[in-house]
């Protein structure tokens, strides 16, 4: 079913010194685990015909024009994503190439922007410190646009997703959506929208109706979530749709109880870099195209278009 787009709520090589100290107090509060980088996987338009690649899509020079003098005359995006997430991000089986939502749409920017894509495998939460550190020039990793994001980088959106609870099979707590989730040990990814902004705002209300708080565990990745799911340590898990829909199609241990809170998540690249200039550029007329929605089909996630490439809008 089509879900319509939500209605906005409430490095360059340049500039990375400036938003250095402030990305170090955004992640803070979160647990920052070192990068576990790999080798890039293949760049855009890959002709193996192997899965990799991605539909072709014209330079659009104008955003091409746009772009910083560095990435210009390198020719290359250093873009940061994690993995074990499929289908927004995985390798394909037996190889080191990623696949998923996140990789073809960093593609497809590349062949809209003319340049080569190289992907940096990087955990969720030490993607703005490496962003901040000219390790990466962006990362399209699903990240929520949120006003503390928002001061160290400029988001673009480029698709949309929601929330997922995933129970055990038989969803044996009874657990029919997020207000039933107040004292239950709960998984999440390290670093996510769900961790930061949801939950403290579930356990308000909680605290509000005399309940208990929830039992927060945290992640790398949400394969981890679910295995300790499936072996009783967890009530539940609460993650993107796409990835734990995806799950429960492939584990039979599992379930979803609930779908909701479908918001977009954008591009993010390094404040006042420049970058965004073109990028929102590109992207306008990405999501305008076939290649886009094949994309997004490719993985069985057309309700997850978008039609607006809206820029800084917080969720």
């Amino acid at each position: 079913m089509k879900i319509p787009q939500a209605a906005p709520m409430k490095r360059s090589r340049r500039g990375v010194p400036a938003v250095m100290a402030t990305a170090a107090l955004l992640l803070a509060a979160t647990a920052c685990a070192p990068s576990t980088a790999s080798a890039p996987s293949t760049p855009s338009g890959d002709p193996a015909g192997n899965g990799a690649g991605v539909p072709a899509l014209a330079v659009n020079n104008a955003a091409a024009q746009l772009l910083p003098e560095p990435i210009r005359a390198t020719k290359v995006l250093r873009v940061a994503i994690p993995t074990n997430e499929p289908p927004t991000q995985f390798y394909r089986e037996g190889t080191q190439d990623m696949t998923g939502t996140n990789p073809d749409i960093a593609r497809l920017l590349g062949e809209a922007l003319g340049v080569k894509v190289e992907i940096q495998v990087a955990n969720f939460d030490s993607i703005i410190p490496g962003i901040a550190a000219g390790r990466y020039d962006m990362t399209v990793s699903s990240m929520t646009p949120t006003e503390k994001r928002m001061e160290v980088l400029d988001f673009v959106d480029y698709m949309q997703m929601g929330n997922s609870i995933a129970v055990a099979k038989g969803n044996p707590q009874g657990i029919a959506d997020q207000h039933a989730l107040c004292g239950r040990k709960l998984g999440l990814l390290t670093g996510s929208y769900q961790l930061t902004v949801n939950v403290p705002e579930y356990d308000e209300a909680c605290t509000a109706a005399g309940k208990d708080t929830i039992q927060r565990s945290e992640f790398q990745d949400t394969r981890q979530a679910i295995s300790a799911l499936t072996s009783g340590r967890l009530d539940a898990v609460l993650a993107d749709s796409p990835i734990l829909n995806f799950a429960a199609t492939q584990n039979p241990q599992i379930e979803i109880a609930a779908k909701y809170d479908f918001t977009p998540v954008g591009v993010g690249m390094p404040k006042d870099s420049g970058l965004v200039k073109s990028v929102s550029a590109a992207l306008s007329g990405v999501i305008k195209s076939d290649s886009y929605l094949k994309v997004l089909g490719k993985y069985g996630l057309e309700s997850s278009a978008i039609t607006d490439a809206r820029v800084n809008f917080a969720q």
